[in-house]
């Protein structure tokens, strides 16, 4: 992981101890910091200017995430992507956006509409840049706009305590190019679902889109296991 990617996006107005955890957090996320990678405190002190103390902490945090494992003998790893937690946190997504489009189809209002709308716009507009990150942001923001749109608090809460494992593999999932129309053609049958209080057709499109992602990644997996052997 280069130096530069390290240190970029770096917010000055947080605390050092905030600004080295999102940024090992973003390396992980983004697939900078490669799964197995050993993250080795001395090393990224002396990459990012910082005494051992504040990377110490972001690990430990990043271990509470599970983005991070200790191995014994070894110290910190950057965790596998595994077929287990692909389909735990994928389980769980796919019951929560399918419960946040169908309260979606009832609650959603006309200035949302707009909104979800714009969103769709601007994730074919980063689809066509071919930019992976503008593109996973784009994604989460349109279906933040799906779960915001159900007025579910708790609903909400819980889809954003899952938001950075949902990531990684959303991530993993955008870096195939081959997939990026059959992305946006579900987000354009979410769209006109939730117009047409379709609620049926936008739960099902819900579940069709996760599991499309998690086949996809999990072919991913087995592929880079069978050529790890």
């Amino acid at each position: 992981m280069s130096e530069d990617h390290l240190l970029e996006g770096m917010d000055e107005f947080l605390p050092l101890r905030e600004v080295v955890f999102k940024t090992l957090r973003r390396g992980i996320l983004t697939g900078e910091l490669k799964p197995g990678e050993r993250l080795m405190e001395i090393h990224l002190a002396n990459r990012l200017g910082v005494s051992r103390t504040p990377i110490r902490e972001a690990i430990r945090k990043l271990e509470l995430e599970g983005l991070v494992t200790m191995i014994p003998r070894r110290g910190a790893e950057v965790a596998n992507i595994t077929e287990k937690s692909l389909r735990d946190v994928l389980e769980v997504r796919k019951v929560l956006e399918t419960l946040a489009i169908e309260l979606a189809c009832d609650r959603i209002e006309p200035e949302e509409i707009l909104t979800l709308r714009d969103k769709l716009k601007e994730f074919e507009a980063a689809v066509r840049s071919k930019d992976v990150s503008a593109i996973a942001s784009a994604d989460v923001a349109f279906h933040n706009v799906i779960v915001e749109a159900s007025k579910n608090d708790r609903l909400s809460q819980l889809v954003s305590n899952l938001g950075e494992q949902m990531y990684r593999y959303r991530f993993e999932y955008i870096k195939d190019f081959s997939k990026h129309d059959q992305i946006l053609r579900e987000h354009t049958m979410m769209v006109n679902s939730i117009i047409n209080k379709e609620k049926k057709v936008a739960s099902d499109t819900v579940r069709t889109h996760i599991d499309n992602q998690e086949e996809a990644v999990m072919r991913n997996i087995r592929k880079e296991a069978m050529e790890a052997r």
